[in-house]
Order: C-alpha cells, then structure tokens, then sequence
C-alpha cells in the first residue's frame, strides 16, 4: 500500500489539474474543502444525526459531528443528495451511509479521508471504498427540512424538477411541526387541495375541482370514496413518512384517475439505527394522547429491519355533546434478502368511535345562514360512528444494478363503518324564525374490501449518444362492498335554535318499522391496466417524456330496497370499458443547473353509470390536461420552487333529458362541456438558514362550458378562486438554540352553496408553534391554531338543507416529546 506522501501529491495533482484551490472550511462549490480528521478515531463508534440534504452540508455536518478531516472537490459534490444518517456507529460506517446513491468513492490513508467522484481518474483507487449507486434518498425523516430531494408518485424516483406535472410533498417534519395528524387538515395546509367535511364522519380531496377518489399507499392505487360509502374515508397519518400530491390529470398511474391529482401515502419503515420516540399530548377540549414509535434495526447485520407505532388519541369538540376516541397500530419489517433485493411487510389497523354533527347546519331559505353558537349540536346523545380500517402492504424491490430496478407492491385494505345519526335538515331552507326543521335518522352499515397491485420495471441507459430512461408496469385494483341503510325523514315544529337531543335511540328494524327506507347494495368495480414512459435527453438539456396507458374497467352496482311492506329484488347498472388508452407527454428543458421549464399532455377518461332514454349506458367523461411550468431547485437542493399554468376541459358529462324516464328521475344525455383553469406556484425548504418555508398559491376557476341548467356557472362550488397556504418554522441559534418558532396562515376567498346561488365568505386562519429543547432527549412544544378566533364555514357539499359546519375555534396543544439517545 502506498505511503499517504505517495498519494497526496496524487490528490493535489487531480486537484489543480481541475483549476481549485485549497480550503480548510467548506465556503462552496468549486473549492476542495478540508475538514479535521484523527485517523485513531476513524474506526470508533460516535453519535451522528445528519437529515437528508444536499452533500456538500451533509459533508460539513459529517466533519462536525465527527471531528473528522476530509478532503473532497466541492465542485464534484454540487448537486448531489446525501441519504440521512443517525444513531451510534464508526465514522467510516456513517460516511459509507451517507454517500449511498452518490457515486462518491473514498479513501482512508493515514490520517487523511478523500472523496472523489466515481467518475475521476483511478488516483484513488489504492483502499478505496465504492459505495453502489441507488435511487435517490426520498425518505423525509429526519431531514428536519419542509422539502424532498426526491419523490416516487410517478413510480420510480426521481427529482421535482424532472416531473412535467406540479407536486407537492409534504415532510414529516412539516407534518410533526404543524400537529398534523389527519389527511383532511394535512392537504388543507397545502397547495390547491382542499380537504372537504363529507356527508358522512369521512372527507373528501378535491384537487382543481375535482374529487380524488382513488388514493396511493407506496404507490399503489386503491378506490376509497366511493359514494356508497357515504363519504366516511378517514386516513390517519402516524403511519406515514411524507404525503406526495401531484395536481393534474393522473389517468397515467391509476386509469380512471382523478383529472384533478393524485396523493400517495408513503408509509414508515425500520431505519438503519435504533430510534425510540414517544409523545404525549393534552389540549383543548379535553383532548389527550399518547404515541409510540420505535424501529432500526433487529440483528447485527442490520439486514433486518422493523418499526412499530401505536398511538392513542381522545377528545371531546367545540361542539355540544360530540366526542371521538382513536385506537391505532401499525407494524413494519423489512428484510434484505440480499444486497440487492428488499422484501417488506407491514400492517396496520385504526379503531375509530365518535360522536359527531352529522350534515352540521341547514340555512334560511334565502341561503343565510342561523345566528347560532358554533357550539351548536343537532344530532342526538345516541349518535355513534365506529369506522375500524385494517391495511396489509407488501412490496418486492430487487435493484438488478445501477441503473435497473424491479418493484412489486400490493395493498389489502378492509373497512367497516357503522353509526346511526340524527340529523337536521330543511328541505328549501328554514322558516325566518327558524323553525320547521325535519329530523332525518340514519343507520348505516358499510363494509368493503379494497386490492390493489402494481409492478413496474425502471431502467437507464444510453443509446444512440443519448440518455435514456423507460419505465414499464401493470396494475390492478379491486372494490367490493356489502352496504346497508336505514333512513326515515320526521316532519315537526321544532326551531333550529332549540333542536331535541333526546328523541328515542333507532334500530334498523325500527327505523323500516317507522316507515322508513332501507337499502341493500353490492358494488363491485375492477380495473386494470398496463402503463409506460421514455424518457430521452436528445441534448444535454432537454428531455422528452412519452407515455401511455391501456385500461380495462368493469363496474358492477346492485341494490334492493326494503319497506314495512317487504323487499324488492336487486336490480342495478353494469359497465365495461375495454382497452381505453391514455396517452401523455412531456417536455423538460434545463435552463441551468438550477431551474428548467416545462409543458405536458394528458387524457382522461372517467366511466359513468347514468342510462340513456334506450337503457344504455353513457360513454365515458374524456378529457385533455394541459400544464406549462417553470421549476428551481436552489441552494444545492434545499430549496424547491414552482409555478404553472393549467387548463382542463372535459365533456360527455351526463345531464339530465329533461323527461321522466329511467325509473323518474329522469334519463341522461352525454352532452355536458366543463372546463378548470388556474395558476399554482410554490416555495418550500429551508429558504434562509435555519428558516423552512412553506407556502402555495392557488388561482383557479371552474365552469360549465355547456349544460341546459348550469352553463356559465360554477362547475366545483367548494372550490375556492384564491387560495394561499403559508407556514415557517425557525430555529433560533446561538444563547437561543434551544427555541423554535413557527407561524403561519391558511386564506381563501368565498365558495359557494351548491344549491342556491349565495356566497360562503372567504377567511384567513393564523396557526403558530412555540417549541423548547429542554434537554438532548426532552422536547417541549405548544400549538395554537385558529390564533384570532376566526368564525366561518368550512368548505364542504354546502346545501340549504344542510352540510354548513363551523370551522375549529381557537384551540391549544401542548406535547412533550421524549428521544432517547443510542
């Protein structure tokens, strides 16, 4: 082995034949940086917590944490993602783990450690180690950052700036800094979605205007809004490390996919090192919890990873009477089965019970709405809901070498929601003493099974000079349901300002008994299809993205009804759509190494089960997406910023023929034009130091371009003109390191009531944090939502009858969080 005189002037010659220069403090790119190393220590364990970020700080983190010297070419390093490391181990464990993916090799001579790119002269190869490139480190845990290096909606990883279409990830850090521990507020704080209150305890996503019915676990596309549900989809986030939402058509990865978006779950997994977190939580409103979560790794070898969670959340509500309680649990194993190949398994499970205001507030029949306290409840003290949801994942990664990659993933997801609500309701609004409501009673019964499965290939390579990349998947999906449903409707003279919160408890037997209605429906709904992309960089700066998508869908919907006087036989709508295909493109062109602009191209096709006046099913909703953007991906990644122009238009919307056929209700027409337009632009990371930032900007309309009834009207009337969503949270450095602060806010402008043309003012809603380290392992924080107790209506399937409820009024949290040092 060469002696490390031998091998410096190597280094030194490699270096000035670069033309760089000398430095003993990372100052930036272009420069070789020297950061203290001691060669006795290299092989003794130390204690390091470096997030994901861009190489060049993780490096200056590395020397820190370490007291490590290192010599690297800054210029080598511009650009490149390090993968978080933490926990107790040597410094040439830590540096191995934080150079995955990079193509960085080292070398360790004396008491000097080197780094090289993988693509430098071979002065380096005497005791080198080669770290095997891999995908891009997308994991947000631990990062401490409100950005991603990279995400993997669009199967595959790959950057933000490499997509042709507006995402949004939202971190776990985000997600802990905020207390957001739900879907529905989590995409209410972040770009152009909005998180709707269903008819049911569940929630709507709306993206551009339209509902996103079909959500991805790890990528993996499942139906859960479908109506028969009544709009009970609830989503815990404990489980999960970051939420990724991409806004435009999505036919590509699901089919018959939302023309407005996608969201992509990606769950927690077993980290490298031992880590233990475990929170407790008490605030307004009696509310309490407590959370555990643990993983790293199980064995020696680290091959075999796994992660546990179990949370335990309660609380009472503003409003009178209504409570929920939160029983959930989530485990996860990961396994290497080899260097290359990762096998995972993991299950979780959610009890929910409650109490809640079903359908919130009818209005007055000129669309105001009551004078009444936001404390109001119009349900009965027997109002109950218990939604428990259990979910099987599993995936297969095998990375065959660098650059090809094979990955199976599958979910099983089974639902049982029950409740039976009281619920208040005036059909063309109250009287102007606001009396006259009618109390309708509910007993629902819904369960479901969800499957889905999705395999894709992923490769690089060059051909022709060029730089290509392709991608090639199939997957399917399964929704079966088992539905049952009781309602009456009871007429009274009661006033909306002294509603009985004690009539008799209801049964499904007494409800038919009553005179009621009940119904009992199967859906079945099966797709499947076969996906591809290429992309290729004709030029150094340009790439090309081409896809398609063949779909298969089969749609099945049954029911029977059931009075007092007996029960009907099943009948029902069937539908079939063969071989639909989907096609997109792209382009992407690199203006600098920081910013590129950008244009896309997608259908859509979405089914539909209306009959026309011959009994026919209507052919599907078509659809184009248009979206031009610009990207920047500043301060060696830290930063991620956007903006684009979007137009979608559709058509063969069903409308109504104006008879009386189809069993009364009237037959359908395929004739109906819609069309969304708008402008996003966002900023999220850490934008000045120590400062993470996120904010998002959404202008968007929606109108009926053709239809007999609507045309020229609002299309989504939840759907807000203008909608911004900021927040940031910095840490104090310095005698006040031990302070962070976060402050933000939530505005729109007015939404509208579905079925009476009155507005729904717009608000702005301030949230802050105030947190404290109180020691390495105890950390202390208060949120305060709602800050200047702002009163409005949140944005839901607001109707004159019903569906009007009260934002939360200014509430607290405060939560210690304990982390045990390994």
């Amino acid at each position: 082995m060469s002696s490390i005189h031998e091998l410096k002037p190597l280094f030194k010659a490699l270096v000035m034949s670069r033309g760089l220069r000398s430095r003993r403090v990372l100052t930036g790119l272009g420069l070789v940086c020297l950061l203290p190393l001691s060669a006795q220590v290299m092989a003794e364990d130390v204690s390091v917590d470096i997030p994901a970020q861009s190489l060049p700080q993780a490096l200056q983190a590395f020397g820190q944490q370490t007291n490590q010297q290192v010599i690297y070419n800054a210029g080598d390093m511009a650009g490149l993602k390090s993968n978080r490391v933490s926990g107790k181990m040597s410094p040439q464990a830590a540096l191995a783990e934080l150079l995955k993916g990079t193509g960085v090799r080292y070398s360790v001579e004396g008491n000097t450690l080197m780094l090289l790119r993988g693509s430098a002269t071979g002065s380096l190869e005497l005791g080198a180690t080669t770290v095997k490139a891999q995908e891009l480190a997308a994991t947000t845990e631990g990062s401490k950052s409100y950005t991603s290096n990279a995400v993997t909606i669009g199967k595959g990883t790959h950057t933000l700036k490499e997509i042709p279409q507006s995402v949004t990830v939202m971190t776990r850090k985000q997600m802990d800094d905020q207390n957001l521990v739900n879907l529905k507020d989590a995409v209410n704080q972040t770009t152009g979605i909005v998180g709707l209150q269903g008819v049911g305890q569940g929630m709507i996503l709306s993206s551009r205007g339209f509902q996103i019915d079909d959500w991805q676990y790890d990528g993996v596309p499942i139906p859960r809004n479908t109506y028969s549900l009544g709009n009970w989809a609830t989503q815990d986030l404990i489980f999960f490390d970051r939420l990724e939402i991409m806004r435009g058509a999505s036919g590509l990865l699901q089919g018959t996919g939302s023309p407005g978006g996608a969201v992509n779950l990606v769950r927690k997994r077993g980290q490298n090192a031992p880590t233990v977190t475990l929170t407790g939580k008490a605030g307004s409103w009696d509310h309490y919890g407590l959370q555990l979560d643990a993983g790293g790794p199980l064995n020696q070898a680290g091959n075999i990873r796994g992660r546990i969670v179990v949370d335990e959340d309660q609380s009472n509500s503003f409003v009178d009477h209504a409570w929920s309680k939160t029983h959930s649990l989530y485990g996860a194993l990961d396994v290497d089965l080899s260097e290359d190949t990762t096998l995972g398994f993991a299950v979780s499970q959610s009890n929910g019970e409650s109490r809640g205001n079903i359908r919130g507030l009818p209005r007055y029949a000129d669309g105001r709405m009551p004078d009444v306290s936001r404390s109001t409840y119009t349900g009965a003290r027997w109002n109950r809901s218990e939604i428990d949801v259990t979910t099987l994942y599993a995936d297969l990664e095998h990375r065959f070498n660098e650059d090809w990659a094979f990955k199976v993933g599958a979910v099983h997801m089974s639902e049982d929601n029950q409740a039976k609500n009281q619920r208040v309701q005036r059909g063309g609004g109250l009287l102007p003493d606001g009396s006259g409501v009618q109390y309708a009673d509910f007993l629902t019964d819904f369960q479901s099974t969800k499957v889905g499965l999705d395999m894709n290939l992923t490769g690089k390579f060059e051909a022709l000079s060029m730089a290509q990349e392709v991608m090639l998947g199939g997957n399917y999906s399964q929704l079966e349901t088992d539905d049952r449903y009781a309602r009456t409707f009871n007429n009274t003279s009661d006033s909306i300002f002294d509603i009985d919160n004690d009539r008799p408890d209801i049964s499904y037997d007494s409800l038919i008994a009553a005179g009621g209605l009940g119904v009992l429906s199967k859906y079945d709904i099966r797709q499947k299809g076969v996906y591809g992309t290429w992309r290729v960089k004709p030029v150094d700066d340009l790439t090309l993205v081409l896809g398609s998508r063949v779909s298969w869908y089969d749609y099945s919907y049954k029911a029977k009804n059931e009075t007092s006087a007996g029960i009907t036989p099943y009948s029902g709508t069937t539908g079939t759509e063969t071989g639909v295909v989907t096609p997109y493109a792209g382009i992407i062109y690199d203006l600098s190494r920081e910013w590129a602009v950008y244009a896309s191209y997608t259908d859509v096709f979405q089914p539909q089960t209306n009959r026309d006046a011959n009994g026919s099913v209507l052919k599907p909703i078509v659809g184009t997406n248009y979206e031009v953007g610009l990207k920047g991906e500043l301060m060696d990644g830290r930063v991620n910023t956007s903006l684009a122009i979007f137009r979608y238009d559709h058509e063969n919307r069903a409308i109504n023929d104006g008879g009386s056929g189809c069993g009364g209700s009237g037959c359908s027409v395929a004739s109906g034009k819609v069309r969304s337009q708008g402008i996003d632009a966002e900023i999220s990371g850490e934008v000045i130091d120590n400062l993470q930032l996120f904010a998002g900007y959404t202008y968007n309309t929606t109108k009926y371009l053709e239809d007999p009834d609507n045309e020229g009207s609002i299309f989504s009337t939840w759907t807000p003109k203008h909608m911004l969503r900021v927040w940031g949270n910095y840490q104090f450095t310095g005698d006040w390191s031990r302070v962070s602060t976060g402050l933000g806010f939530t505005t729109q402008s007015h939404t509208m009531v579905y079925d009476y043309d009155r507005e729904i003012p717009g608000y702005t809603v301030w949230n802050a944090r105030v947190g404290y380290q109180l020691t390495p392992e105890i950390a202390l924080a208060v949120n305060a939502n709602n800050l200047f107790d702002k009163t409005y209506i949140t944005s839901a399937y607001n109707q004159i009858n019903g569906n009007n409820n009260f934002g939360d009024p200014r509430n607290l949290m405060f939560s210690v969080t304990y982390k045990p040092q390994f």
